[in-house]
């Protein structure tokens, strides 16, 4: 019957399959259940809605799945059986603030010192940066690796502008930043960006 014009539609099946399949496109190998695609990092990490959240000691380097379940985003995995296996659930987080599970780094006292290696800040000026908070901190060390410019002035202004909202707005607009990648000169404080807004303006 595919070799039979069809009656409809005058034309042959098996020819119109042809033109048809130019504009299919290949089912992915798993299922679409298991969310959105990600590579655990050397940090044993992933990134998913630009939250960063820790997987168990075995998987970096190995593609998994994340998806929220209720409010819970859950992550899964392949096992060395080939067998797939919800990993590990966290709390829902929201960009600049990291869930990451000390049990995740038994190999590492404090948990968290292969995530976030210690800073050593030298000048008056970076002790002054840093000692606005974690997320200055975040900030210092991303800046460089992501291109930042003017790193200094952002520095100094940073510093400056703690004075007036305090320390703990401004740390959580620098941790902000850090994650999303936001380095420009105005990300901090333009209108509607994520550094005015977690600032309270």
């Amino acid at each position: 019957m595919n070799s039979r014009r069809h009656r409809a539609t005058g034309q042959i099946p098996a020819d119109r399959l042809e033109i048809e399949r130019t504009t299919l496109h290949v089912l992915p190998i798993e299922p679409l259940a298991l969310g959105e695609e990600r590579l655990v990092g050397s940090d044993r990490t992933i990134s998913f809605n630009a939250v960063h959240y820790s997987t168990p000691p075995g998987y970096s380097g190995a593609k998994v799945w994340c998806r929220v379940v209720g409010e819970e985003p859950s992550i899964t995995a392949r096992t060395n059986s080939g067998d797939l296996l919800e990993i590990w659930r966290h709390q829902l987080s929201t960009p600049g603030v990291p869930q990451i599970i000390d049990e995740h780094y038994p190999d590492h006292p404090d948990g968290r010192s292969i995530h976030q290696p210690r800073l050593q800040p030298r000048s008056e000026a970076e002790i002054a940066f840093v000692g606005i908070g974690p997320g200055a901190g975040r900030w210092l060390k991303e800046a460089g690796p992501a291109g930042a410019t003017r790193i200094r002035a952002k520095m100094a202004r940073a510093v400056e502008l703690a004075t007036v909202p305090g320390n703990d707005k401004v740390d959580q607009a620098l941790g902000l930043a850090a994650t999303t990648g936001r380095f420009a000169d105005d990300d901090l404080l333009s209108n509607g960006t994520i550094g005015w807004q977690a600032l309270g303006r």
